[in-house]
């Protein structure tokens, strides 16, 4: 295939060959007929979101949301829930406090008693049932319906939520993304068979063997340094990534990878809160950062009322772990943010103060190789993989929008998967 007159960055305007799914040739008035004219328009490397979660990404579609943007109230929220055919479950996702406060299976069932419910928090860390839930799933000595991680264990108590994944691989492509890192952190041994029907290239914590492990800290049980330090021995020489949402976990982490001694690939996922003086140890241990620098904006509200004052200049940096030289890239971390990269992008740009990005910056985070997601951006050169993305516009204008709309047409392997 050759893909003619499209702008390569340091190359300029040039043709593009591309054979059995790798470019082959990077140069002016290359030969052939046919192919496809790119008038013009920037010639990527795919995008690659650093941190999603593919199924339940995929369930939205049969889901109903019920977050601050878009119910409120109790009243709102009973609508919501009361909607569909009478007696079937009602799966709800992306609850917060703010829209009725704390729920539980009392709140639920005066809410709705007549059919099953399960609603999901934004964090994805909890699920709060109603009786009707408990009762259909044999679990009603379950207290007060509010079930803490426990993803694995309810997945076989309820019906099949079908999963709407050519949608989610449709719309990934539109938006030039070629590649996902799935970040569950028990992913389930037939995940990578679930997922087969999407385009996209996919990189699965925990079950690729050359992926890191996945490691989820929580507050209530956190390990000791050591303890961490001994978790983290045993998966070598696979390399980690750690669910640091909280100040302590972070040092936790950072502690105990003294004590284990750091790898090239290790990360810590999120990065919620990084006070200052830990960013220095994140340099020298050679971590890389995969963050959501998306969440200050989406969570704006909810950030300024439910985080401590103190740990608010902290939150989900990137320009300053940039110019201290730690290595940082971006996951979308969609359900439970948006799924759109280049939204996330605009939203690192438009940071506040010194954790702002250059556009250039921005994109940069989605550009990283799978397995070292914070290092040199991959290039559009001969021996490359032909994972692409071709704009409508040259490089230049798109880095002024930052806009999915730029897009025009995403290859994997040198298949076009979107048109």
């Amino acid at each position: 295939m050759l893909i003619r007159d499209v702008e390569v960055e340091v190359r300029g305007r040039v043709d593009v060959r591309v054979a059995g799914g790798r470019v082959v040739e990077v140069g002016a008035r290359l030969g052939g007929r046919g192919g496809i004219d790119g008038r013009g328009g920037a010639l990527l490397p795919g995008l690659h979101d650093h941190h999603v979660h593919l199924a339940a990404l995929a369930a939205e579609t049969a889901s109903v949301r019920v977050g601050p943007a878009d119910v409120a109230g109790p009243e709102e929220l009973a609508k919501a829930l009361r909607g569909g055919t009478p007696g079937e479950w009602v799966r709800a996702v992306g609850y917060h406090e703010s829209v009725a406060g704390d729920l539980d299976r009392a709140v639920l069932d005066r809410l709705v008693a007549d059919r099953p419910v399960r609603v999901q928090h934004r964090s994805g860390e909890l699920w709060v049932w109603n009786g009707a839930a408990l009762r259909a799933a044999g679990l009603d000595d379950a207290g007060d319906g509010r079930l803490w991680r426990s993803d694995e264990r309810l997945r076989t108590r309820t019906p099949p939520t079908p999963l709407d994944l050519a949608g989610v691989g449709r719309r990934a492509a539109a938006r030039g993304i070629t590649g996902f890192t799935n970040a569950d952190p028990h992913p389930a041994h037939e995940l990578r068979t679930l997922l087969r029907p999407l385009p996209q290239r996919l990189t699965i914590l925990g079950l690729d063997t050359t992926a890191p492990v996945k490691i989820r800290l929580d507050d209530l049980t956190l390990p000791s340094p050591t303890d961490l330090a001994a978790r983290i021995t045993r998966a070598r020489p696979r390399p980690v990534a750690v669910h640091c949402v909280t100040r302590v976990q972070l040092f936790v982490t950072l502690l105990a990878l003294d004590e284990a001694g750091s790898v090239s690939g290790d990360r810590v996922e999120h990065g919620a809160v990084i006070p200052a003086e830990a960013v220095d140890r994140l340099r020298r241990l050679g971590v890389t950062v995969v963050t959501q620098p998306h969440f200050p904006v989406e969570r704006a509200a909810a950030y300024e009322r439910d985080v401590a004052a103190d740990d608010r200049p902290h939150l989900y940096r990137c320009g300053t772990l940039r110019a201290a030289g730690v290595p940082v890239a971006a996951g979308t971390d969609a359900p439970y943010g948006t799924a759109d990269p280049w939204a996330v992008m605009r939203a690192a740009v438009g940071r506040a103060g010194p954790e702002a990005l250059t556009p250039r910056a921005a994109l940069g985070l989605f550009l990283g190789a799978p397995l070292a997601p914070g290092g040199a951006s991959r290039t559009v050169a001969p021996g490359a993989r032909a994972d692409l993305c071709l704009l409508h516009v040259p490089l230049r204008e798109a880095l002024e929008d930052l806009s999915a709309d730029c897009v025009r047409t995403t290859f994997v392997d040198g298949r076009a998967i979107s048109v």
